[in-house]
């Protein structure tokens, strides 16, 4: 369990925690990448993370809870990876005019990135249904008859999923 810590004694305690445990975490991580570098940035930014977040382990519990946010920020790296790699696959079947410049490509792979966050988010059914209606273009009734609910329900899910899709592409 994390405890929320006053900032004098935070950089304190993060710097404890590094010391103790920043070498057995490099080469836990390590051992799991096979990439020396990337475990040593993983290190760093799961450090970073508890100075930003405010959150430290509980007394006993430093690897544990270290190792359950680096493993979180490696999950995010590699979905951030598969994501830009799919995005580039399909810029790669354009004619050579019709490529998006360097910013407009970081925009759609930031954007798809908010909206996969948000997807993962979403209760099972809602992204579900949202996954059916846009990427099988299945009908509401189709849909309903396939996860086995109403279409109303249908029609809640798709509300819920489209909000959230709104807030996403419009929150700023």
């Amino acid at each position: 369990m994390s405890t929320v810590i006053p900032e004098p004694s935070l950089q304190q305690d993060v710097h404890r925690l590094y010391k103790d445990h920043h070498g057995w975490l490099q080469g836990w991580l390590r051992r799991r990448l096979g990439d020396r570098e990337r475990a040593a940035d993983i290190a760093q930014d799961t450090f970073l993370r508890l100075l930003v977040t405010r959150r430290l382990p509980g007394s006993g519990e430093g690897r544990s809870y270290l190792a359950q946010i680096a493993r979180n920020l490696v999950i995010d790296q590699w979905r951030r990876q598969r994501i830009e790699q799919a995005y580039l696959d399909s810029l790669a079947m354009l004619p050579e005019p019709e490529t998006p410049s360097l910013e407009t490509r970081a925009m759609v792979i930031e954007t798809l990135l908010q909206i996969d966050a948000m997807l993962d988010s979403m209760p099972a059914k809602v992204r579900e249904a949202f996954m059916l209606s846009q990427f099988e273009g299945l009908t509401y009734p189709q849909i309903a008859e396939r996860l086995r609910v109403s279409v109303s329900s249908v029609q809640k899910y798709m509300i819920r999923a489209i909000q959230a899709c709104y807030q996403v592409l419009y929150a700023e």
